[in-house]
């Protein structure tokens, strides 16, 4: 009988997933899995010994982008070794929706043991799965407030969004990368691992799981009609990577840096300050399908 540690999020999204830990139980049990579960703490401070001392075949992980994120950096630096499923019932679940997870027939496929290997993206000691990030609106996920997001969910942010929109500044952005440098006035920044970041759809029209490279996307400074043009198009899932207010660069290494002190974000987690440098660990983690 395959076994699972499900590590959840108690107040991610609504703070309704431990409603459904029942049922979640039972779809696995049908399936012949015993579910054992976990509920994480700000800290987590013994979740890697729990893992080992309980020895499973494979991790899920329930909660938003952040939960994912905590549970990825967890495997990589306790090396843990085991493969991660995906359950996005945080306020948002990009790399959830990106793999289309939402299905049935995804509790077969986790039970049948069908992965997927990932590249990660790193920087520093930290890993991320989706992207990482910085400038105006990256920090939008840090100031939406808690009790908000969790009534209104991914509508507070884009309402807080679109409120600090005629507060953005550019930066002078300097990226160097394995091939190319670039010097540029910008609003902000992503480098991202798969097509979906902040809930919208075909962000990086080129990224793929596993191809060893991270797509780079500038928002590059310009006026504010062309702005809001390019943030309706974002809503409404239009591609816009090969807009003329956008940069769009492909590689497996980036220094990114510029001249003011700014935090970072990866996954939707406060990540280091500027500079960075970010590489691609190829096929570093597997993730059920």
């Amino acid at each position: 009988m395959k076994k699972l540690i499900l590590i959840y999020n108690p107040v991610s999204g609504k703070a309704v997933f431990k409603n459904r830990l029942d049922e979640i139980i039972d779809k696995f049990q049908q399936r012949g899995c015993v579910i054992i579960p976990y509920r994480t703490t700000p800290e987590n401070a013994g979740l890697a010994d729990f893992i080992r001392q309980m020895n499973p075949d494979g991790l899920i992980a329930a909660g938003g982008d952040g939960t994912l994120h905590e549970v990825v950096n967890l495997v990589m630096k306790e090396n843990l070794n085991l493969p991660v499923g995906i359950i996005g019932s945080g306020t948002s679940n990009d790399f959830a929706t990106y793999l289309q997870l939402d299905t049935e027939d995804y509790f077969t496929r986790i039970a049948n043991g069908e992965t997927m290997d990932v590249d990660l993206g790193k920087v520093g000691e930290d890993y991320f799965i989706n992207v990482a990030s910085a400038g105006m609106a990256t920090s939008i996920a840090h100031e939406v407030d808690t009790r908000l997001k969790n009534a209104i969910g991914k509508l507070a942010y884009y309402i807080h969004g679109i409120s600090t929109i005629p507060q953005f500044k550019a930066m002078n952005l300097h990226v160097k990368t394995a091939e190319d440098e670039f010097d540029i006035k910008a609003y902000l920044f992503l480098v991202v691992n798969s097509k979906t970041v902040a809930s919208f759809k075909g962000v990086a029209n080129k990224a793929e799981l596993n191809d060893g490279k991270l797509d780079m996307l500038v928002v590059k400074e310009c006026n504010m009609h062309s702005l809001v043009k390019l943030t309706t198009d974002l809503m409404s899932g239009k591609e816009v990577a090969d807009q003329e207010n956008i940069l769009y660069v492909q590689s497996d290494h980036f220094e990114i840096s510029t001249d003011e002190e700014m935090d970072s974000d990866l996954d939707g987690e406060l990540g280091p300050k500027l500079p960075l440098v970010l590489d691609v660990v190829r096929s570093a983690i597997k993730i059920y399908c």
